[in-house]
This record gives structure tokens, C-alpha cells and sequence, in this order.
């Protein structure tokens, strides 16, 4: 698909959703978003196209993306800021623009769709290409070094804790026995060597055995939990008051840390043995969404990929 028509066939993930939870916080002239996982930008050009006094700060740390978000910004160029950066540099990028306090902010989590589709990227397990899956191509460390280079143990943790996979041993192992004789340098040999090492019984359910392993490999390589875990006090903490945040995650350890974060940033501190709420420990937010919102059974019909979705969003009630 070319880059052009990949931009017009994008459907961003609860597009209309996430408009309606952010657009209260924009409304005023000059009012900055950050969209801190630009990917094509549909996200952020419904927002620019519903609030014109909005200025957009996006990030991506794909250098491809944000070439394409620039084109389709482009009739709103003069309200565009674009840089290249990991989500949890937000802090710095926005010193760096002289930005001290944003409306809204939204983080739209995982790997993109231009990137699945594009095989040469290695994050597909149905196409032959290098085992590469770094959003960021710039770095240096690709799937394929920590396939051939971790151990065994090493291994067994990614798979089990990033990809949530009952077999991370038996996997692990596989992996390693046939490193000893051949690198494993393509997404289609990992991919069978997982299939091999799940028991048959487990492999006739459940879609692809290889998703787990590609999705933990991807996890790692980007550091997406852990920058996720940096990002979000560090977001939250550059609202203005009134602001207002929404993440999309798409699998159960990013929610997780999502929740977790949210839910801490909305809790009253006060000593349980206090007989009044301390006005330096009430919450910094309150809520928007009751728990996390799933998409309408119409768009996931739609677009399957968005059927794994979870949205979240609060908005600051108080400076820290």
C-alpha cells in the first residue's frame, strides 16, 4: 500500500471517543495537545479539525510516521509542532518548546498498524523478513539480538512476563538449542520454532502459538512497559488543571500500569487516622471513564484490530 493511501485507509481506535473526552479541555484559543504516539496522525486530526484553536505537539519515535503525519497535517501546518522521541521524554520535548502546561494529552499504545503491515519491519509472524520489531529504527538493538543473545533465563522472564506465555520454558529452550548451530535472523524461523515447542494439543486453539513470543520480543526491544511506567506520572504532571488525559492500551500488562497510575494520581493520601482530608493529599484527578471502555461491537466489526482496545482517561482537578 502506498504511504499516501495507508494514511486515508488508517481508522484510528475510538476515534470519536476519544475526541469527545478530550475536546472539553481544548476549547480555548491556544490550548496545546500532546499526542504522544502520533503514529498517521488520525487521531490528531479529527482533534485539529473539531477544536481550530488547538495547537498539537506530536511525538513519535518512528522517523517514518511522523514523515506521514506531516503530510496529513498539513492543511494545519501552522498549529503543528512534530518531534522525534520516545513518549516518555514528553517533559523534555516540551521545555524544549517552551510549553509549560498542556489541555490534553493522549497515548495511544503499541505497535502501530503501518508497522504490522509493513513486513520488512519483522513485527509480523506471517511474513518472512528480518527479526528486527524496532519501532524506532534508529536504535541499535533489534529482536533478533535479544533471540540470539540473552540466555536461557532471560528468555523464560521476557516470554512469561511480556508475553504472558505458559510455555516460556519450552520456548526459551528451543530457542536457545537451535542457536547453537544457526542465528535465528527471520520472523518466519522464530515463528516455527515457537510453533514446535507448543504442545499440539495447545497449538489447535487460541490463533497463531507464535503471537505471545512476538508480542514479548516487542515489548522488550521497545521498553514499552517500562517507558509506559515513566511516562505517565511524568504526562499527567505537565496538565494544567482542567486537563485532560486518555490512553488507549491493547493488551492486559499495559492497562494494568495504566489503571495503576490513574487510579494512584485520583486517590485521597490523607493518614487514614486524620478525622479531615489534607488539601496537599485530596486527588490530583478525577476519573473520566468507569474503568476501562471497550469499542462498540459495530467497530470492532469494522476493524478487527481494534477489538483488543481499552480506553481510559482522567483529567486533573488539582496541582501537585
Amino acid at each position: 500500500m502506498l504511504m499516501n493511501d495507508m494514511s486515508a485507509a488508517h481508522v484510528p481506535v475510538m476515534l470519536d471517543r476519544v475526541v469527545e473526552l478530550l475536546s472539553p479541555a481544548l476549547d480555548t484559543p491556544g490550548s496545546v495537545l500532546v499526542d504522544a504516539t502520533l503514529g498517521l496522525a488520525g487521531h490528531a486530526h479529527a482533534l485539529l479539525t473539531a477544536l481550530p484553536q488547538a495547537r498539537l505537539v506530536g511525538i513519535d519515535r518512528d522517523p517514518v510516521a511522523l514523515e506521514r503525519a506531516e503530510r496529513r497535517l498539513s492543511d494545519n501546518a501552522d498549529r503543528v509542532d512534530l518531534v522525534h522521541a520516545v513518549y516518555d521524554e514528553i517533559p523534555g520535548v516540551l521545555d524544549d518548546l517552551g510549553v509549560d502546561r498542556v489541555a490534553g494529552i493522549l497515548l495511544d499504545l503499541g505497535v502501530s498498524s503501518p508497522q504490522l503491515d509493513e513486513p520488512q519491519r519483522g513485527f509480523a509472524y506471517s511474513h518472512e523478513a528480518p527479526l528486527d520489531m524496532r519501532m524506532d529504527p534508529t536504535q541499535e538493538r533489534t529482536a533478533a539480538d535479544v533471540v540470539n543473545g540473552a540466555t536461557v533465563g532471560e528468555l523464560t522472564r521476557i516470554l512469561r512476563d511480556y508475553g504472558e506465555e505458559r510455555f516460556a520454558s519450552r520456548v526459551a529452550r528451543a530457542i536457545a538449542d537451535e542457536r547453537v548451530t544457526t542465528p535465528i535472523e527471520t520472523t518466519t524461523h522464530l515463528a516455527d520454532l515457537v510453533r514446535e515447542a507448543i504442545p499440539a494439543a495447545t497449538r489447535r486453539t487460541g490463533g497463531n502459538p507464535a503471537k505471545r513470543t512476538f508480542q514479548a520480543l516487542r515489548i522488550e526491544v521497545n521498553s514499552e512497559l517500562s517507558t509506559l511506567e515513566r511516562a505517565l506520572p511524568a504526562a499527567a504532571a505537565r496538565l494544567a488543571v482542567g486537563g485532560r488525559i486518555a490512553v488507549l492500551s491493547y493488551h492486559s500488562l499495559e492497562d494494568r500500569i495504566t489503571k495503576r497510575a490513574l487510579a494512584a494520581l485520583a486517590t485521597d493520601t490523607t493518614p487514614p487516622d486524620l478525622p479531615v482530608s489534607l488539601p496537599e493529599c485530596q486527588p490530583e484527578v478525577r476519573l473520566l471513564t468507569r474503568g476501562a471502555e471497550t469499542p462498540t461491537p459495530e467497530e470492532t466489526q469494522h476493524n478487527p484490530r481494534s477489538a483488543s482496545a481499552r480506553l481510559r482517561a482522567a483529567e486533573r482537578v488539582r496541582q501537585p
